[in-house]
């Protein structure tokens, strides 16, 4: 390094030139002990470096290996469970049809039902009806026979209090006064 800094402050004002025997090849000195260091670095690569790169090479093939399988799995998984998917699409139409005609059959059950009680409270009030309508009428025929006795009682005495003299009352009366005495 000094022979360096000697020959730079020598040719301080002049400028350095470095010529070689070849203007595409360097020096031999330099091609051997270049090479040499570039085969001990290579080499040095290789032992230490190659290794590490195979084991990496080896890891990301298996890694794509395993995502590889991974992807052909959940592939297969998909198209079973689209394959049940699409069986079920079909079952659920069955399931659908047939809850459609069960809901249809407990519809006509329970209007059948609704048919047969609706008839029932009918028939019932029906015969309520006409009993209350045959009480009501014995109650006004009734009631029509009261009121007819006593209005006739009242237009009997009225009729036989203006047609009767006296004389034919007295006999009336002693009439049934013997009739009770002799049922006596």
């Amino acid at each position: 390094m000094n022979s360096l800094i000697s020959v730079l402050i020598a040719n301080e004002g002049e400028a350095l030139t470095y010529e070689t025997h070849s203007w595409l090849l360097p020096e031999t000195a330099e091609i051997i002990y270049g090479g040499l260091a570039s085969v001990l670095v290579i080499g040095a690569l290789i032992k230490v470096a190659g290794p590490m790169i195979k084991k990496s090479l080896a890891a990301r093939t298996e890694r794509i290996q395993n995502e590889l399988e991974s992807a052909r799995a959940t592939k297969s998984a998909a198209e079973a469970e689209a394959t049940r998917i699409r069986t079920a699409l079909g079952d659920i139409n069955g399931e659908r049809s047939r809850l459609l005609a069960e809901a249809d059959a407990q519809a006509a059950s329970v209007i059948a039902d609704g048919r047969a009680r609706v008839a029932t409270e009918m028939a019932e009030t029906e015969a309520k009806a006409m009993a209350d309508i045959a009480a009501a009428s014995g109650r006004v025929q009734d009631e029509l026979r009261a009121e007819i006795k006593r209005l006739s009682a009242i237009a009997i005495e009225r009729v036989v209090a203006q047609s009767m003299d006296d004389k034919a009352r007295q006999d009336l009366i002693e009439g049934f006064i013997s009739k009770v005495g002799a049922a006596r």
